[in-house]
This record gives C-alpha cells, sequence and structure tokens, in this order.
C-alpha cells in the first residue's frame, strides 16, 4: 500500500511539472518567434508570478524518486547526467532572465532572448533525458525525436496559455501559432509511440486490461488534441479560451499515463521494477508524510494562489 501511494506521489508531482512548467517553458520558446519587444516582455512577466512555483513540483518528484526509489535514481543519473546538467543550467539563466526583465530596461531585449534560448535548451534537454532512459542510456535518433517532441508539446501550451492572457492581435497570432504547434506536436507523438517499439524497452501490453487502459488514455489525448486544434483560432468566443490549454493538458495527461500503465511495474528498463527498487518501509513512510501531507499541498495551495490573483487579461504588449 505504502508503496503505491509513493508510485502515486512521484507521478503526480512529475505530471504537475509537465503541465505547470511546461506552458511557462512554452511561453519562453514562444518569445523567441515574436519580434515586438513590447509583446516579449507581457509573455515573460505573464509567467513571472508562478514560474517558481512550477519548477517546485520537480524539485519534491526528484526528492521523492531519491527517497522512495534510491536504487532507480542511482541507476538513471549516469545515462542522463549530459542533458540533466543541461536542463539545470538552463533553468538557472532562466530564473535570473525572468527577474531581470522588469529591472533593467536597457537590457530588457538581451534577458528577454537569455530567457528564451534557455527555455528551449531546458524542454528539448528535458525531452532528450526521457530519451536516454527508454533507450537504455544510448544516445541515438529516438533521444533527438523525444526532446522534439516534449518542446513541441511545451511550445503549444505555452501559446495556449498566451491565447488565455492576451487579447486583440496578440491573441490572434498564439491562437495561429499554437494551432500549428499542436499539429508538429501530435505528428512527433505518433512517431514517438511507433518508435518506441523498435527500443530496447518496448510497450508491456499483454494483458486485455492493459491494453484497454491504454486505449482509452489514448482516445482521451486525441480528443484533447482535437478539442485543441478545433478552438485555436475561434476569436468569436474570448470566454472559450481556456478550451486549447484545457484540451492540451489533457492530451499531456493522458500520454504519460498511457506509457506508464503500459510500463507499470517496470521502473527502469529491462527489469528494475518497483518493488527491487523500494526503500525500506519506514523510509518511504517518513518522507511520504514530510512531501505527501505536507510539501505537497503548500505547493499546490500557491498554485492556485498565484493564478487566481494574477488571473485575467495581459494589460498591455499587443500592438
Amino acid at each position: 500500500m505504502i508503496t503505491s501511494l509513493w508510485v502515486l506521489e512521484v507521478l503526480v508531482c512529475f505530471l504537475m511539472y509537465a503541465v505547470l512548467d511546461g506552458y511557462d517553458l512554452g511561453v519562453g520558446v514562444a518569445v523567441l518567434f515574436e519580434r515586438d519587444g513590447g509583446r516579449k516582455r507581457s509573455m515573460v512577466e505573464s509567467v513571472a508570478v508562478g514560474w517558481d512555483g512550477n519548477e517546485t513540483w520537480l524539485v519534491l518528484g526528484v526528492i521523492s524518486l531519491w527517497a522512495g526509489f534510491p536504487l532507480a535514481f542511482g541507476t538513471i543519473l549516469p545515462h542522463a547526467y549530459l542533458p540533466l546538467v543541461v536542463v539545470l543550467l538552463s533553468l538557472i539563466v532562466r530564473g535570473v532572465s525572468v527577474e531581470l526583465v522588469s529591472q533593467s530596461s536597457s537590457l530588457t531585449r538581451r534577458w528577454t532572448t537569455a530567457f528564451g534560448w534557455a527555455s528551449l535548451l531546458a524542454s528539448f534537454a528535458q525531452g532528450f533525458a526521457l530519451g536516454t532512459l527508454t533507450s537504455l542510456g544510448s544516445m541515438n535518433l529516438f533521444c533527438v525525436l523525444s526532446g522534439l517532441t516534449v518542446t513541441a508539446a511545451y511550445l503549444a501550451l505555452g501559446y495556449a496559455y498566451t491565447k488565455r492572457k492576451s487579447s486583440g492581435s496578440m491573441r490572434k497570432k498564439a491562437g495561429r501559432r499554437g494551432r500549428i504547434a499542436t499539429a508538429v506536436m501530435a505528428a512527433l507523438l505518433i512517431e514517438v509511440l511507433f518508435s518506441i517499439s523498435s527500443t530496447a524497452a518496448p510497450l508491456n501490453l499483454h494483458s486485455p486490461a492493459r491494453v484497454s487502459a491504454f486505449a482509452v488514455l489514448l482516445l482521451f489525448a486525441v480528443g484533447g488534441v482535437v478539442a485543441a486544434l478545433v478552438t485555436f483560432t475561434r476569436d468569436r468566443r474570448p470566454s472559450a479560451d481556456t478550451v486549447p490549454i484545457g484540451g492540451l493538458i489533457v492530451a499531456v495527461v493522458s500520454v504519460l499515463l498511457a506509457l506508464v500503465v503500459a510500463r507499470y511495474p517496470v521502473l527502469l528498463p529491462p527489469n528494475l521494477t518497483v518493488d527491487a527498487a523500494v526503500s525500506p518501509r519506514n523510509t518511504m513512510l517518513f518522507v511520504l508524510i514530510g512531501i505527501g501531507l505536507l510539501n505537497m499541498p503548500l505547493v499546490l495551495a500557491y498554485n492556485v494562489f498565484a493564478h487566481r490573483v494574477f488571473r485575467g487579461k495581459l494589460e498591455g504588449g499587443d500592438s
């Protein structure tokens, strides 16, 4: 029971990170495609209110993985050192940039550019790291494909968030570009799912229950992508601007859960299972209470508070 709760806790942390930090990483990547300086600054400042809370989920997820499954954690690091170092350095640059955009008017353009490139590197490196785990540490074209897929997913989330927060021509541009990013993401996801079957860690779909759950989750993912594609460029109902980001969240979460369903209880290929990698019971119980019952509710409350206080449309930046 405790082991299952711990797996759920780690999964929730990484799902929350993929959704929340995914959209602000995507906004950062979208900054690179924007020429207007005022819009760039508005886009960066739109995520400045919550980026630190969003990235906290990554910290909680890594700590949970390290404390609950030390063998898996120790196995992951050697396979993903290089991309993870790139992720950490990029996140540091993002943190510095997002704070200095509002402080230095003479260097605003340079800091927004730094924010954009750091977001792009962090997004691609995260996907690349996932690819190295699936392909047992070897760096190949599948890792590149995985990196591009994660980047496209984050970019689509970023444009969906920008469409929800902006108005006028900025909103229209986010809708058009978001639709393209979503289509690219869908195409890359299909290619990833086909490519996984040829890696060293193919999906384990031998039981009817797994097949059914996997199929249902993929149907949810398809529904979310279709909803985003249909509503991204609709401009008559601003109140429906939450549909694209909602659809993309459903798609991202569904795909990640489908992969978990197809792999569980294997944590790392070819045969490192949850039971083989788990920490002693007392350790898991102690950290489960510390992270699951104390830290996670606080971080979630902060996320809700930040998004509620700063809800509404952006002011300025729409020329």
